[in-house]
């Protein structure tokens, strides 16, 4: 795992690293990096076969969708059918940050993504290491937690489980991070706003935004 793992500053990332694994997701790589609380796994969205090692990695089984991090609202578009005026004040309110938005797909995503839901969850990140990913590759990545699916997620390098690290192309190690829940998750694919699972940020404030 030392071979290919990159020790990186959480606050400040140095650019050339941040290239370094960029270049490897564009390649097809499969990229364990920070968010806020946990380490996740970084593909390329668009790429069907890098998705397909995110989930092979995991062992995730395949009906359960991806979501995906990006770097600016713009580009949206890439992704999703329409944006409804509930999650624009969301979006306003907590992104960057720890709200995941569940959007409805475009229907040139990758179905292993959505996992032929016709959905998709959507989030800007929060952390410094994350957000200059998704920049330097100007299109979405995954950010499904880096654990087998069932186990824990990993807050720190050292706890990342071997039979995820073995098949992991590059390690961005930004330390010991925050922990605990991740992001909460809202559909706005419907008429009524439902938030699918409370995490880091409660679903009054939430609700509260939306009116």
């Amino acid at each position: 795992m030392r071979s290919k793992t990159i020790k990186i500053d959480p606050l400040d990332p140095r650019h050339d690293l941040i290239i370094k694994a960029a270049h490897v997701i564009q390649k097809g790589g499969v990229v364990a990096f920070p968010t806020r609380y946990l380490y996740g796994l970084g593909a390329d969205a668009f790429n069907t076969e890098a998705v397909d090692r995110v989930f092979e990695i995991k062992q995730r089984p395949y009906n359960k969708p991806l979501l995906v991090l990006l770097d600016r609202q713009e580009n949206l578009i890439r992704l999703v059918r329409k944006v409804p005026s509930a999650a624009k004040r969301i979006m306003e309110r907590f992104w960057p940050g720890e709200v995941t938005i569940v959007f409805e797909a475009k229907g040139n995503l990758p179905a292993n993504l959505t996992a032929g839901t016709g959905r998709i969850g959507v989030r800007m990140p929060q952390h410094p290491v994350a957000l200059a990913l998704t920049r330097a590759i100007g299109s979405p990545i995954t950010a499904t937690s880096a654990n087998v699916t069932g186990h824990v997620g990993c807050s720190q390098i050292q706890d990342l489980d071997s039979l995820i690290a073995e098949k992991l192309d590059l390690i961005l190690d930004a330390g010991l991070l925050k922990g605990g829940t991740g992001s909460t998750v809202v559909d706005v694919t419907s008429d009524s706003l439902k938030i699918l699972r409370e995490g880091a940020i409660p679903a009054r404030d939430i609700l509260a935004v939306h009116g």
